[in-house]
């Protein structure tokens, strides 16, 4: 069954890149070859044919928030080929290969270096490779992303998620608070950010009606 679902993902993602990504032959042909890498490693250190079991709260601190999924194509500045690039990552990495959804992320990046919607998705494939844990690249691509583009939301709201997996919740609200207190009225992850922050127990007591002064751009 696990075989069914993993191919069935694939084609999916590739159809959806090849019928509205727009993409030249030679990046699709790139993403294809990426696709069959995920493949291959599911192929060689994956389980399919084994009964599912629970997973320990490290392996359930990684796995993939399909809600903050949708909540990163809200966020998203970039389009066509650096969405396709996201894709394709969102792809790989709800079906467990997250080394080539890692691998992905890092090829959009060599074509579009100055995308902070890629840094970002880097850091969260590089999230979900290491079982949840934030790495030192993974700090580092949100840092980057957050540098190329002070006022993006991704940075601290994936850093924050990060965080709150982690169990860290008083960090993680803090840097939610923050990003909550520049984030307009009518933005369409402001629902999403308020409902994280309320289950972790973070939502301000007081309205948020000044821009604070950032020393961090993840905050």
């Amino acid at each position: 069954m696990g075989w069914v679902i993993l191919l069935v993902l694939v084609a999916i993602a590739f159809v959806l890149l090849w019928r509205f990504g727009d993409l030249p032959r030679t990046s699709l042909e790139l993403l294809g070859a990426a696709l069959l890498v995920g493949l291959a490693g599911y192929a060689w250190q994956g389980s399919p044919a084994q009964p599912g079991s629970p997973v320990t709260s490290r392996e359930a601190a990684g796995k993939v928030d399909a809600n903050a999924i949708i909540a990163q194509r809200k966020m998203r500045t970039g389009t066509g080929d650096e969405g396709a690039w996201l894709d394709m990552g969102d792809a790989l990495a709800r079906a467990g290969a997250t080394r080539e959804a890692v691998l992905a992320m890092r090829s959009g990046i060599r074509d579009h270096r100055n995308s902070p919607d890629l840094w970002v998705g880097l850091g969260n494939a590089l999230i979900a490779h290491g079982d949840g844990l934030i790495s030192p690249a993974a700090m580092f691509a949100f840092q980057h992303a957050a540098t190329l583009s002070p006022e993006h939301p991704g940075p601290p709201f994936f850093y924050g998620l990060a965080l709150a997996q982690q169990g860290n919740l008083a960090e993680a609200a803090k840097v939610w608070r923050g990003l909550l207190a520049r984030t307009p009225g009518n933005a369409p992850w402001r629902t999403d950010l308020i409902a994280r922050l309320t289950s972790i127990g973070g939502l301000p007591t007081v309205p948020l009606v000044t821009k604070p002064v950032r020393q961090n751009p993840l905050r």
